[in-house]
């Protein structure tokens, strides 16, 4: 039994020593990538929309490769993913609303 607990300490001492340097990546580009939009961020989100909306219009859509056009439809469905989890995380339910009056 000791020999376990002797391996188990050592196994979780291992463990946090080689994850350290990936949780530190990770924190490095979640603080980066996570942080909600500055009011300096709002004329680029503009123009983008702007960009967007100029290039259905003109049928720019139509010219893009075929990887191009499978990222941005993983990229749409991933934002239609969130929204749904965002959904039922707020309603606190998987199905449906509680509409009783």
């Amino acid at each position: 039994m000791a020999s376990i607990a002797s391996k188990g300490s050592s196994l979780v001492s291992t463990l946090l020593t080689q994850a350290r340097p990936k949780f530190n990546v990770f924190m490095k580009y979640a603080r980066v990538e996570l942080t909600p939009p500055t009011p300096g961020d709002i004329p680029a989100i503009r123009d983008g929309i702007a960009r967007l909306v100029s290039g259905a219009r003109t049928g720019a859509w139509k010219n893009l490769t075929v990887k191009q056009a499978w990222l941005n439809s993983l990229v749409a469905a991933e934002v239609c993913f969130w929204f749904y989890a965002g959904e039922c995380i707020g309603k606190r339910h998987l199905v449906g609303y509680d509409v009783s009056e």
